[in-house]
Parts: C-alpha cells; structure tokens; sequence
C-alpha cells in the first residue's frame, strides 16, 4: 500500500465517519407521528434544564422534536451495563468471555438482544407517557402505542447500528462519537439563547464571561488529568537469544489515571436519567401524583440527585476499570516476557503491587471525574443558564476529541512504521 493510498484510507474512515453522523443527525428531525407539536413545544420549554432538558443534550435534541431517535443510544448503553454485571458474575458470561472472539460475538448478540428489549420497554412507557400529558397526543389509543413503540424500537436499533458502523469503519468508538455528535450539535442553540438572555438583562455579561472561562478551565484540566498516567519502572533481564545477548534494558508500564473514560459518566446518566423522565410523565396521571415529588428529588442539582449520580459514576469508574485492566494478566505477561518491577517479586507480588497502584489512581479519577460532572452543574443552576450543559458534556467532548486525535495519529503512525519496513526490505 503506498504512502498516498494509506492517507486515503484514513481520509475515507473520517470522510464515513462523518457521513454517518450526518444520517443519525437527520435522524434526529424526524418526528414521531401523531404528537402535537405546539404543545410539545410548550412541554420542553418548562423543562430545558431539568431530566428533559439533560435527557434531550444526550439524545442530540431529538426529545425536544420527540423524534424516532428520542430514546437516542440509552438502551443500548444500559443493555451494554447489565451484560457487563453479569460478565463479572454469572458463570456463564465469564466462560463466554475466556472463549475469545467467539465469545465476544456472543456476547454482542445478548447485548443486542437486551437493547431492542429494553427499547421495547421504554418505547411502551413513553408511549403511555406521551398520552397522560394532555392534549400532547393528537388520536390517543392503541394504534399509537403500537406505532411508537415499533417506530422507538425500530430507530434505536438502527441507531445502534450506524454506532457499530463508526466502529467498524469508521474512526472507531461509534457509541461515543454519536454522543458527541448530539451534545456538539445542541450548541449553537444553547449559545444563542444564552445572548438573548444578556440583550434582555436576564443574564449578565460577566456571569456569561465568568461561565466560558470556566469551561475553557474545565476543559484544560480535563486534558491534563487524561494525559496523566503514573509510570511503573519495568526491567528486562538479559537472555540467550541465538548468537545475541538480549535484554537488559528498562521500561515502564504507563497506567492512566482515568482508564474508564467517559463510560462512566455515560453508564450513570443512562441509569438516572430515563426512568426519572418516565416518572415526570406518569407523574400527570391520576393518582401517580407520588411520582412528581421522586422525579423533582432527581433533577439535577437536587441533593438525591447528587448523591446519586456521583455515587454511580464512582461505582462505575470503579467497575469499568476492573473490566479492560486485569493486574493478574498484566504480571504474568511481564514475567513471561523476562520483564520485572525493581524491589518487587514476579508473579503474584507483582500483579499485588499492580493492583494497589490501579486502586489508587482509579479513586483519584473516580474524584476527579466526579468533580467535573458535578461542579458546573451548581454554577449553571445558579446563574440560571437558559440550557442544560454540564461538565457531563464538556467531559464527553474534551475526551472523545482526545480519542479521535490519539487514533488518527495512531494510523499515521502505523502507516509510516509500514512504509519503513517496507523500504528496509527492499534495500
């Protein structure tokens, strides 16, 4: 493959990437059929910093235009959530999970399965949701649960698709980046009624300014925790290979000090946010009145909701780690490659001492995350922003941007390490 074949195909994963991204965004317009929009309208304007308003940032808007997409890519992250429990208890999903690729296709089928189950589910509640609100519905009845129902399922699972799609073809984390892609989409928007605000008093410029520096400073102690990482000192003793003495040089083991990246803020909004939404809706219909005070205790800035939501996302940050790094593996792998921690026995002392360190950096980012999902949600609600856009958001952003960098830069890279030897080769 030559060098200009090789920057095609990167320019071709962007140039789909993008492509799918603008299909999900149309998506996103298309609207439900047999919902009043008027009255729609009226419903997403007493609620655009509440669950609504945070639901509909990480549905791309499509709430607020109860669009096929409404449900967004939630099923399938909480279908995705509860595969995952039960791959750390069931016997089962573990021995899926040893089997390798085979397993993990299995192991994407039930994901799948679980998401249009879900989506079932939460399509049929919004459904009856949509009903309770008056006048929201145009010919309530049976015909349009079914047609909701079967249009949120249908949408959901094709909106997990083109996710999968990104993946395959594309840049890579398609779930992520159709996330991205939604809260990125919403802020022309938000930053237009933020002026209309300032030009009708009800915002002052400096609660504006003061807003955008701190986001710009979010953002850069965001890019500085996630390229923190703490270097463990590896040495590799001297061996016979053939003819040659090799070894005897030393690395080091990078550990992050956020290896669960936004999958945990992710996994925790998806948790809170569309039961409590189906809470508010039900909570309209006679004799549910109990709903409103749990939905209103789960809004955001509410102290349950705090409580929560930060309790989740260390549960998560925790857990997701635990997943994608295994100190055992990591030891073993060391030890069979002739490599050693100075001070620190091979074998299990080595995945012990590996094991202490992830612990600690994981609650270092489990704080850290927590504290850039919650913060500026309390300077938001204060200043009375007319949006909601949390460090939720900025978190999500920040780190996917980073990603696509990293890979981008990653296939270069690879393509000129390929090009190197090729040349070698040949000379």
């Amino acid at each position: 493959m030559s060098e200009s074949s090789q920057t095609n195909d990167l320019r071709n994963r962007i140039l789909f990437t993008v492509f799918i991204l603008a299909i999900y965004r149309l998506g996103t317009f298309v609207p439900l059929p047999g919902i009043d929009p008027e009255q729609l309208q009226v419903m997403m304007d007493s609620n655009q910093k509440g669950l609504l308003g945070m639901f509909n940032v990480f549905a791309g808007g499509a709430v607020s235009r109860m669009a096929i997409f409404a449900l967004g890519i939630m099923p399938y992250i909480s279908s995705s959530i509860i595969v995952q429990l039960l791959t750390g208890v069931s016997d089962y999903f573990k021995n899926l999970k040893a089997q390798g690729e085979i397993g993990r296709q299995k192991i994407t089928q039930i994901t799948r399965y679980g998401t249009v189950l879900l989506a079932t589910v939460q399509g049929y509640g919004l459904s009856v949701g949509l009903e309770s609100s008056a006048n929201l519905v145009i010919n309530p009845g049976i015909f349009f649960k079914v047609s909701t129902v079967t249009t949120i399922v249908a949408g959901t699972i094709f909106l997990m698709w083109l996710g999968e799609q990104i993946t395959e073809k594309g840049v890579g984390n398609g779930i992520s980046m159709i996330i991205f892609a939604g809260i990125v989409a919403g802020l022309p928007v938000s930053l237009g009624n933020t002026l209309s605000m300032v030009n009708t008093g009800e915002l002052s410029v400096f609660a504006v300014v003061l807003i955008l520096i701190m986001a710009f400073l979010v953002m850069g102690f965001i890019v500085f925790m996630e390229r923190g990482q703490r270097r463990i000192t590896v040495n590799y003793a001297k061996r016979q290979q053939g003819r040659k003495m090799v070894g005897g040089q030393s690395s080091y083991l990078p550990l992050k000090i956020n290896m669960a990246g936004v999958i945990p803020p992710i996994f925790a909004s998806s948790i809170i946010l569309f039961p409590a939404t189906l809470g508010g809706w039900f909570s309209q219909t006679e004799g549910l009145g109990w709903l409103a005070d749990i939905t209103s205790s789960l809004s955001p800035g509410q102290p349950l909701y705090i409580m929560f939501y930060a309790s989740a996302i260390v549960f998560f940050t925790f857990f997701y780690t635990a997943l994608t790094f295994n100190a055992k593996d990591t030891a073993d792998n060391l030890r069979k490659s002739g490599g050693f921690i100075p001070g620190i026995r091979p074998g299990q002392h080595s995945a012990d001492y590996i094991d202490t360190v992830t612990t600690r950096l994981t609650a270092v980012g489990a704080i850290y995350i927590t504290g850039v999902c919650l913060l500026p949600e309390f300077l938001i609600l204060y200043w009375n922003v007319p949006f909601y856009f949390g460090g939720t958001s900025l978190l999500i952003i920040v780190v996917v941007v980073m990603d696509f960098i990293a890979q981008a830069q990653s296939h270069m890279m690879s393509n000129q390490y390929e090009g190197l030897m090729r040349k070698a080769n040949l000379k």
